[in-house]
């Protein structure tokens, strides 16, 4: 019986060292706390304790509390946070092959970014893992359309009108120079603001986030092109996602992934949503001019090759993206 009890004594005290020895995975995103990403994001953190019997834990940091995406890379770097919850633009200094998907004009289609995605979103993974960040696959955020207080039919109606540019954006930002275009470059933190003062006449988002972060509110116009195709990425340190055992890496890949596949399918179905809702209050949604998307492209396009080809991205990735799409339009 003594030694019984003193077996229970031992194994009580390896639990409990266990227990404190559990990992703990800190996380930034600028998901408001209380909303369904949110909620989404704590069920997956659930799902990994649970499945690594608490030997893994991961605490979030919402609502933008660590600052930008520049902020939480650094932050990650000195080992204040493990990862983060990302656009494109804002990781594109340690992951810049993601970019590929938000080049202006470079799709005209939910269909056609499905297709891309299918033929090469394994292949961006590894790449953001070969240069240190393991990511849990992306969520599509939708395309972005361009809104304003005024009308904005032609590249002639943008130009001298100042149009946001997110931080880290270079890609879009030398689009605009190419056109003519004011560009002005703010944090997301700061759009509102912006609208609001008169420093921004225009931005392009996709319409679930202007409902959401109220940006709806000063804007009277949508011009229905898509300008350029929105994506998240969740992304964690590859040194500090190799503490994990094996098993342990397996079912937090398994929960984030499942966590942001079911983002983009809530991610599609907002964006028809918000776009109604914007209708209903009294926000016009017009078409380009005939013939202003041929020499909108035809500028944009020259400017994402010299981009790509002045950059730190794989070099034959967009060549390679612009032969499959043009291969997916012939057979349509």
């Amino acid at each position: 019986m003594r030694m019984f009890k003193q077996l229970s004594f031992l194994l009580l005290i390896l639990g409990w060292y266990a227990t404190s020895q559990a990992q703990v995975y800190k996380i930034a995103t600028v998901a408001p706390e209380n909303s369904v990403w949110m909620t989404k994001m704590r069920a997956a953190a659930d799902e990994i304790k649970v499945g690594t019997d608490g030997r893994v834990t991961v605490k979030y940091y919402g609502g933008g509390v660590m600052g930008n995406d520049r902020k939480v890379l650094r932050k990650m770097r000195i080992g204040q946070l493990s990862g983060g919850a990302f656009a494109a633009s804002g990781i594109v200094e340690r992951f810049p092959d993601l970019s590929i998907y938000g080049l202006p004009l470079l799709f005209q289609s939910l269909e056609e970014v499905g297709y891309i995605r299918g033929q090469i979103d394994a292949e961006l993974m590894k790449s953001a893992e070969d240069s240190g960040l393991v990511a849990f696959g992306s969520a599509g955020g939708g395309f972005a359309y361009l809104m304003g207080n005024e009308p904005a039919r032609t590249i002639e109606d943008l130009q001298g009108k100042k149009t946001w540019v997110p931080e880290g954006d270079a890609v879009t930002y030398a689009s605009m120079e190419v056109m003519s275009l004011s560009p002005v470059v703010l944090p997301i933190s700061d759009v509102l603001t912006g609208l609001q003062t008169g420093l921004l006449d225009y931005v392009a988002t996709p319409t679930a986030a202007a409902l959401l972060l109220q940006w709806y509110t000063k804007v009277k116009y949508v011009t229905v092109q898509p300008i350029a195709y929105t994506i998240g990425v969740m992304a964690v340190d590859k040194g500090a996602f190799d503490k994990m055992s094996p098993a342990d890496q397996q079912v937090f890949r398994g929960a984030m992934a499942k966590t942001y596949a079911e983002f983009h399918d809530i991610n599609e179905a907002d964006n028809i949503k918000a776009e109604a809702a914007m209708k209903a209050n009294g926000i016009e949604f017009i078409d380009p001019a005939p013939g202003a998307l041929d020499s909108w492209a035809g500028l944009v396009q020259e400017s994402n090759r010299k981009i790509w080809a002045d950059g730190e991205y794989s070099p034959d990735l967009l060549a390679r993206v612009e032969k499959m799409l043009a291969d997916y339009r012939a057979k349509q």
